[in-house]
């Protein structure tokens, strides 16, 4: 049979087209293949990113941590550096731009009266400040004479060759004299006392002299050395085992355990009026109050642990005392320190005193050197808001300083601060509500905004009666002692030595308000404390440094 020509061309035609048909399906399947991979690809290359971008806000979180972390210290770093090199005084001063001293109340909410009262302060203030650098003279040290009560023992030098034979040479009355200060070691010595007994002829009775007080029944240790070891320790920041050394220089060995035990006895001694220090502090209508830290071994995990030696000085008195509450700085150590205390508290802001604000009769003020203080650390970063704040609270010192330089009593010195000082701090007050939102709060002007606004009420309490300071620098010098005395002695041994040194910080520090010496006062406290152990109607106030120093004692 012959192939019909029409038929292979049709099947020829059938296949080439399935041929076509079928490429195009595995080009297809190809093509759907790689869709499917390239979905996978995608769907794994979104999820390296969204993981990298995680890593990266991470990181970036991270930086910004380390950023934060590196300001504060920058910050802490230049805080320190001005507290051990730079000035610490609350003069200011005026900030290089002139321009800053113009105040511009169109932002502020002020009456014009307030606006013109506070020019008017401004422009005393400032014509103040221009007489006193007018007024300025450079000082020129200069060498100051040895004391006059000092004993002088003359030393004669003749010019060489001179040999006493006045015939052959002649001395001229004029000579050249000069003076050199001597040091002559302590001495040891020992007092023997020998109590002799007699009778009298017209009785049969053996009478013996009298045992006299010692400071500590029963030791050899008298009242100069116990005072020579305490203000050793409390006054000049010698710890023990030092002055043992320095015992041991001049020939006599004391042991630590006796030390130890003469410490305690010694402020046993003195609690009775360190009580009645206390009650007279606290009786007292104008107080100022600080707390220090104080290292405290802990026997129980052989390590020192922070305590808290609360202060408390009576302004008007000179009168000063230390508080020991097992170390710690809590609200209700406060309250249980002034729970019968009426009048005024100036502190530093701490908000431990906050709720004696609430007891009826208790006023808080707080003071203005730490406000200050926050604007200083500001300075490097917003220098030009730091100088303004700074420059209005150098004018309130100005005012101070006006008032001291009038010699003005309380009554002249509250009228000045009600015309001068009052109208800046609202003044200031009013800058500060403005600025407030313009800054970051985290920020150092931030933060010293922050405490003055959160505390502008108590900041201006000190302008309602003269006998109150602008800051409280009186109560910071007390603790001095104790801040020097711990880098020494480095801690206590526990919580009742803590207390024990609270006890002769008080006196030492009472002695230091009322600039007396301390050797004489302790040595005198120590001689006659014990006539007051049976004589109850005599008051232990009459042995305070101040007291003493009244009666010319001391």
């Amino acid at each position: 049979m012959a192939e019909n020509p029409n038929l292979n061309m049709a099947l020829e035609a059938v296949l080439r087209d399935r041929d076509d048909l079928y490429r195009r399906l595995m080009q297809a399947e190809r093509k759907l293949k790689e869709m499917s991979d390239l979905q996978a690809m995608k769907d794994s290359y979104e999820a390296r990113l969204s993981e990298k971008d995680k890593i990266i806000e991470a990181k970036d979180k991270a930086i910004e941590s380390k950023d934060n972390r590196i300001a504060s210290l920058e910050r802490k770093l230049e805080y320190l550096q001005r507290k051990v090199w730079g000035s610490m005084s609350e003069k200011r001063r005026l900030p290089d731009d002139p321009n800053q001293l113009k105040l511009d109340f169109g932002e502020s909410d002020m009456t014009p009266e307030e606006e013109e009262a506070v020019r008017q302060a401004i422009k005393e203030v400032n014509e103040y400040r221009q007489v006193k650098v007018r007024e300025h003279e450079k000082r020129v040290p200069v060498r100051q004479k040895l004391p006059e009560h000092l004993r002088r023992e003359e030393e004669h030098i003749y010019p060489e060759g001179y040999l006493g034979n006045e015939d052959q040479w002649v001395l001229f009355d004029e000579t050249e004299t000069s003076e050199h200060l001597e040091y002559k070691p302590a001495e040891l010595y020992v007092r023997v006392t020998i109590r002799h007994k007699g009778m009298r002829k017209d009785t049969n009775r053996i009478i013996t002299a009298p045992v006299k007080n010692e400071p500590i029944p029963k030791s050899y240790a008298s009242a100069s050395l116990l005072t020579e070891l305490m203000v050793g320790k409390y006054v000049d920041h010698l710890p023990f085992y030092r002055q043992i050394q320095m015992f041991k220089r001049i020939g006599i060995s004391l042991p630590p355990s006796s030390i130890e035990a003469w410490f305690h006895e010694v402020s046993d001694l003195m609690r009775p009026a360190y009580y009645r220090l206390k009650e007279l502090v606290l009786s007292s209508g104008y107080v100022q109050s600080d707390e220090t830290t104080i290292p405290i071994i802990n026997n129980e995990k052989h390590q020192t642990i922070k305590g808290y030696l609360w202060l408390v000085r009576s302004v008007m008195n000179n009168q000063v005392f230390f508080f020991y509450h097992d170390g710690s700085r809590s609200m209700k150590v406060a309250l249980e320190l002034f729970k019968d205390y009426q009048g005024a508290i100036q502190t530093d802001g701490y908000t431990g005193y906050g709720i004696l604000e609430k007891i009826k009769g208790i006023i808080i003020i707080c003071c203005w050197a730490h406000a200050r203080r926050y604007f200083e650390r500001a300075l490097k970063h917003d220098k030009a808001r730091a100088e303004y704040a700074l420059t209005m609270i150098g004018m309130l010192y100005d005012v101070e300083r006006i008032a001291d330089d009038d010699n003005m009593n309380e009554q002249q010195r509250m009228e000045l601060r009600k015309r001068l000082a009052y109208p800046i701090i609202c003044s200031f007050e009013k800058w500060c509500l403005t600025e407030y939102g313009k800054v970051l709060p985290k920020s150092p002007i931030g933060q010293a905004m922050n405490y003055f606004l959160n505390h502008v009420r108590q900041l201006a309490h000190y302008t309602m009666d003269g006998k109150y300071c602008i800051d409280n620098n009186l109560i910071e010098n007390s603790v001095r002692p104790v801040a020097i005395g711990r880098k020494n002695y480095l801690f206590c041994g526990n919580h009742d030595a803590a207390e024990d040194a609270a006890v002769i910080y008080s006196f030492m520090g009472c002695c230091k308000a009322a600039d007396v010496d301390f050797k004489g006062w302790m040595n005198y406290f120590l001689n006659h404390v014990h006539e007051y152990d049976s004589d109850y109607s005599k008051d232990l106030a009459e042995l305070l440094p101040s007291s003493l120093k009244d009666r010319k004692i001391i």
